[in-house]
This record gives structure tokens, C-alpha cells and sequence, in this order.
């Protein structure tokens, strides 16, 4: 028989918005709960050297995130390692569900969710995932020691997972569709002095080629966005960094989203479009994507979620605003 657990706040997710919500949520007595989910620490737990962190001149990406959890259950949050599969919002108290079989009820939700990587949707890319096509350089990149490799992408992600990968490849494509990258300039310094990262513009990525029999990655096939040529490149592994999307299926037919699945918030504010309920993070910042502002936000949250709290101690919602309303 399942359990069912009431918590006033309830949390979910465990990066940066979540752990900072967990903080001020239990500084505001409101003895939060936490869910995990199945990344606990979110995407910084996927990195290596964070140097943007205010506090921290340089420090792993992993370390900061057992920081944030140990301050979070330090100041009271109850940090619970379960998976929620849906939701209801119909009413309040809300109510989660969740992998373990628990059924988890609140009185106001901070969802923070975060992100997660963008495929580009070959069936290539597809056959090889896991067996020489990653989107993550920290989790992978030990197996290419020595090896030739390829990163797909010219943003932020694309450029720290070329550099990081150098620490193990021999050498490394930086194939991107342009011939400028969007990366920061320190990191785009950082990659054009690197004597073991080969940029190749105007390209995309057509197709992943491996073996079958075991599968594996012996090269890509890339294709000139401009003449339409093809050229076959030898690699051992495929890296795809196109960026992230943010991971809101858990309220996609429940909270109006906008530019491609966002979550859409109130200005100025985390409130979402059911009354309650409250979007930090990644989940619904499509501009900045950084650690530090989505600690900021989930600051705003567990301080939002309090003052609703206190406006409505004892009220419940039979028909909240739901999807498609105006969040104004």
C-alpha cells in the first residue's frame, strides 16, 4: 500500500534553485521537503571547474552541489531521493506522485526541474547514444584517452566540453554550423589557443558511423551548410552540445509555457499560473541558464511560497487558473 506524506512547501528538484528554495524555505519555517529527482544536483554535477560561483574563486561543479545540499539539510529541508512521475494541480493541496509509490500532498509547490540536453534527432545518434555518442563530457570523456573525438555545437557547452575533453583525447573537431562561436570570450580565447582543438565551420553533423557487432563510433559524416558537400571524419566518440531544454514535462499541460516549453512566471516574480505554485531555475529561465541566478530564484520562490502561505493558511483552491491562462 502506498504512503502518503503532507508538507507545507514542497520542492522539486535538487540544483541550485531547488537546494537555495530548501534554504530559505526552512529559514521561513515551513519545514520543506525535497525531491531529488533522478540527477540529484542537477547539470552541475555533469561539470568540472565552476568559476563563476560569487564566494569561489574556482571550485568543482559536483563539490558545490554537496555543499548546497549539506547547507539545505542543515537548515532544515528534508532532502528525499524519489522521482515524481505527475502531478495533480486541480486543487490544493497539490498533489505529487511519485516513483517509490509515495503520494506526496502540499500546500505550495516550487517546481524546479532545471534542464536537460538537446539531441539533434538523427537515428544515428540515436543507434550510438551511450556507445560512443554522449552529451556529456564528464561522465564520458575518461574513455577517449588518447583517442580522436568530435563536439558538436559553439555555445557555452560546447566549447567547456571541447576544453575539458582535451584533458583525454589526442584531438578534438569542434564542428559548428558558423564560423563565429557564441561562447563567452574567455572561453573562446581558451579554445583557439589550444593546440589539440580543430574548429571546422559552416558544418553540420549528417550522420554517426560505427559497428554493429559491438556498436561503436569509427567516425561521423559532415555536412557544408553551404555547397551541401559531405566529408567523413574518424572519431572514436561523438559529443553533442547544442545546449539544453528545459525539462518541464511534468507541467507542460498544466502551467502555460512559452518559448519552447519554459515555464512562464509572473514579472518579476516566480509565480506561475496556478495560484500556489511557484517555477525556479532553468525550468523557466530562458535567457540567463546560470548557477547564481537560479539560487536567486529559488530564493524568490521559497520567499513567495511563504507569503502565500501566510495569505491563504487554511484556504483551499477547488478550480485554480490553469493552462492556457494569462500569467500577467
Amino acid at each position: 500500500m502506498s504512503d502518503t506524506r503532507h508538507t507545507r512547501l514542497l520542492i522539486i528538484g535538487s540544483g541550485p534553485a531547488g537546494y537555495t528554495a530548501g534554504v530559505y524555505g526552512a529559514r521561513a519555517m515551513l519545514e520543506p521537503l525535497l525531491i531529488q529527482g533522478i540527477q540529484p544536483g542537477g547539470q552541475l554535477t555533469t561539470t568540472t571547474e565552476v568559476e563563476n560561483w560569487p564566494g569561489n574563486a574556482e571550485i568543482q561543479g559536483p563539490d558545490l552541489m554537496v555543499n548546497m545540499e549539506a547547507h539545505a539539510k542543515a537548515m532544515g529541508t528534508e532532502i528525499v531521493a524519489d522521482y515524481i512521475t505527475s502531478l495533480d494541480l486541480s486543487k490544493r493541496p497539490f498533489t505529487a506522485f511519485a516513483d517509490s509509490g509515495t503520494t506526496y500532498t502540499a500546500d505550495a509547490l516550487v517546481l524546479a526541474t532545471g534542464a536537460q540536453a538537446k539531441w539533434i534527432g538523427l537515428p544515428s545518434e540515436e543507434k550510438y547514444k551511450g556507445f560512443g555518442v554522449s552529451a556529456c563530457a564528464t561522465c564520458d570523456g575518461f574513455f577517449y584517452r588518447g583517442k580522436e573525438i568530435v563536439v558538436i555545437g559553439g555555445g557555452n557547452t560546447a566549447v567547456e566540453e571541447a576544453l575539458f575533453l582535451t584533458n583525454f583525447a589526442s584531438k578534438v573537431t569542434l564542428i559548428h554550423r558558423r564560423d563565429e562561436l557564441r561562447a563567452e570570450r574567455i572561453l573562446q580565447d581558451r579554445l583557439m589557443k589550444n593546440e589539440k582543438i580543430v574548429p571546422l565551420w559552416f558544418h553540420e553533423l549528417d550522420e554517426v558511423i560505427g559497428d554493429d557487432a559491438p556498436l561503436g563510433v569509427t567516425g561521423v559524416r559532415v555536412k557544408d551548410v553551404r555547397s551541401g558537400e559531405t566529408q567523413v571524419i574518424d572519431c572514436a566518440g561523438v559529443f553533442v552540445a547544442i545546449g539544453h531544454a528545459p525539462a518541464s514535462e511534468l507541467v507542460a499541460d498544466k502551467l502555460e509555457t512559452h518559448m519552447g516549453g519554459y515555464v512562464k512566471t509572473k514579472p518579476d516574480s516566480t509565480a506561475t499560473s496556478i495560484p500556489g505554485v511557484f517555477a525556479a531555475g532553468d525550468l523557466t529561465d530562458h535567457i540567463y541558464r546560470q548557477a547564481v541566478t537560479s539560487a536567486g530564484m529559488g530564493c524568490m520562490a521559497a520567499l513567495e511560497a511563504e507569503r502565500f502561505l501566510a495569505e491563504n493558511e487554511g484556504d483551499t483552491v477547488s478550480e485554480p487558473l490553469g493552462y492556457g491562462a494569462e500569467v500577467a
